[in-house]
């Protein structure tokens, strides 16, 4: 058994720098390449180019990746774990073996599949979904089971050197190698845990090595240079964040605490396939230059059930941004927006189209994503993005013929139409629910694979806990009064935002213990909705985070439908952090001055 386990992750999302993978194996620090390329919206468009091209469906990025790091990886031998196989690993399979036998390199590719549910979908015709109880629709895009790390330790057992999978975690890519490496077993919760979090830092990439950190300015110098995170895990489930050597970025426990609150819900009860999580009393500590030791992870037993996320159509969308500048800018933008929606709806009457579905104005450059808050109605030039959602594909023809005559009908100043007339396109709406795992058929190289996990109870969705995270939290200490100043938080505490489905998720974290009590009385989930009442319409639930000094704020029914079928210009709340960082905080001035 090794000592250390060297992880890391060369990829964030299909998309993302290929300078990250070439990175992380130039410079000899790792033993596991692992990539995450999958997001709901990826797995959609990986169906509909399968169902044109029997070939097609997985990351086609990915090939040419590994093709060009083989001889390295075959050199130092060092292992690679992916998602990208997507709704087609075989055909990913074969595009890769096509590659090394061209390069002359041997290395054995081995595939997860199962999770590709979509054949099966009339087996679990009368599963609901698992936030609304909606009946699932009729036809669908896609549907795939969030698979775990087992059957990935499994294929490295078989000897592989290259794990393809479908869709599994995010963190099961890293989780499968550990327990591998570590022979841990399927009750070694508290070491599942401890995996699984590591995989949960590393897997967005850069994001744990200082990307997207509140504090931008510490690391803006190395914007151009990021280094991608690896983790150095040990067999205790103890593990050391840090980044390839003379890279940018800034490994510190604020850059990789942001990464832990990253949308996990409930932190006491973040359901995972192989292990239910709880990270309430994780613990950073700075252990060298750009190294954060990570502990503190606990785990209990799993749900008997796997989230499976679908995809289908719900109509079309369409979108037009244009600029518009000058005095009253603001008015006159959302004047336009008005006039386009007044005018395209009469013309639908005429034509017995029928309403939108749902319309959507935002003034870009006024501070719209404030709501109440918002400060700029001053500002000269700003951007219109309208979006809309129709039944019917030729209403929304219409509307994109009808954004362009307004720059010489409406106001003065308008310019700047970005890409021109906008085409309507299919609007792909998200149904995550849950299925036995006694249900879904995984298969390793082609083999069955018996999932070892043992389960207790029926599953319930992410960050769905009975409030866990509160559990043992001291009453508020009243901080507010005289000799107080009344400052942003963002002077007191740092954040993330992100998505969970409609749901949104945002991690607020003391910059200083000191701060946790009178931010537990002013922040609390009440301010918070009243906050953002412009976005949120359902509840907004407050998890304590103890071993980090902070909360996360769950905010349901708050992204407009989610980040696929949300027509907003911040689908996936990757903003409301920042939003959040300007809520009024009242200091003891003497705290202000330590």
């Amino acid at each position: 058994m090794r000592e250390l386990v060297r992880i890391g992750c060369g990829a964030g999302f299909w998309g993302d720098s290929a300078e990250g993978p070439k990175q992380l194996v130039d410079s000899g620090q790792i033993d596991y390449l692992v990539l995450d390329y999958l997001a709901e919206i990826t797995m959609s468009l990986l169906a509909r180019a399968r169902a044109k091209d029997p070939a097609a469906g997985y990351a086609t990025d990915f090939p040419a990746v590994l093709a060009s790091l083989a001889p390295k990886l075959k050199a130092q031998g060092i292992k690679v774990v992916t998602n990208a196989g997507g709704v087609n690993p075989s055909a990913c399979k074969a595009a890769i073996d096509e590659k090394l036998a061209a390069l002359g390199i041997d290395l054995k590719v081995s595939i997860v599949t199962g999770d590709d549910l979509l054949p099966r979908a009339a087996e679990f015709a009368d599963v609901k979904e698992m936030f609304s109880g909606a009946a699932m629709p009729p036809k669908l895009w896609s549907m795939n089971a969030y698979l775990g790390a087992f059957p990935v330790a499994q294929a490295l057992a078989g000897g592989a050197d290259i794990v393809l999978t479908g869709r599994c975690v995010d963190s099961a890519v890293v989780l499968g190698p550990l327990i591998h490496e570590f022979d841990w077993q399927p009750d070694d919760y508290d070491k599942l845990s401890a995996g699984s979090l590591a995989g949960h830092v590393i897997e967005c990439g850069a994001q744990a090595t200082g990307g997207v950190s509140t504090d931008w300015e510490k690391v803006a110098g190395d914007w151009d240079r990021m280094g991608f995170p690896i983790a150095e895990c040990r067999a205790d489930g103890s593990f050391v964040v840090t980044k390839p050597a003379n890279t940018g970025g800034r490994v510190t426990p604020e850059t990789v605490a942001e990464q832990i609150v990253y949308e996990i819900g409930d932190p006491a009860s973040y359901l995972l396939p192989d292990v239910t999580c709880d990270w309430c009393q994780v613990r950073l500590r700075q252990v060298g230059d750009d190294r954060v030791e990570v502990s503190g992870a606990k785990g209990r037993a799993p749900t008997d059930s796997y989230k499976v996320s679908a995809t289908y159509q719900d109509g079309f969308r369409c979108t037009t941004m244009m600029m518009i500048g000058g005095v009253d800018a603001v008015a006159k933008a959302e004047t336009v927006g008005a006039a386009i929606l007044k005018r395209t709806r009469r013309m639908f009457g005429e034509l017995g189209l029928g309403d939108y579905l749902r319309t959507d104005i935002e003034v870009l450059g006024s501070e719209a994503n404030w709501g109440a808050n918002a400060r700029r109605r001053d500002t000269r030039e700003v951007i219109l993005k309208i979006a809309v959602h129709h039944a019917d594909k030729n209403a929304l023809a219409l509307f994109g013929r009808e954004c362009i005559p307004p720059a010489t009908a409406m106001a003065q100043g308008i310019t700047g139409f970005a890409g021109g007339r906008p085409s309507p396109t299919p609007l792909v709406r998200l149904f995550s629910c849950l299925v036995p795992k006694d249900a879904v058929k995984i298969e390793v190289d082609g083999s069955p694979f018996e999932n070892p996990s043992p389960a207790s109870g029926r599953g319930c969705p992410e960050g769905a806990g009975e409030g866990a995270g509160t559990a043992g939290v001291p009453p508020p200490l009243p901080q507010a009064g005289e000799g107080s100043r009344t400052v942003p938080l963002v002077t007191v505490a740092y954040g993330r935002s992100g998505d969970k489905g409609n749901a949104a998720n945002i991690g607020v974290l003391a910059r200083r213990p000191e701060f946790l009590p009178l931010l537990r009385e002013q922040l609390t989930a009440e301010a918070v909705k009243r906050y953002f009442a412009h976005f949120v319409e359902g509840d907004v639930q407050r998890f304590e985070l103890p071993g980090l000094h902070g909360f996360n704020f769950l905010m349901s029914e708050a992204l407009g439908g989610g980040g696929i079928a949300s027509l907003r210009h911040d689908p996936q709340g990757k903003m409301l952090a920042q939003i959040l960082m300007d809520f009024p905080v009242d200091v003891p001035e003497a705290l202000l001055s330590t």
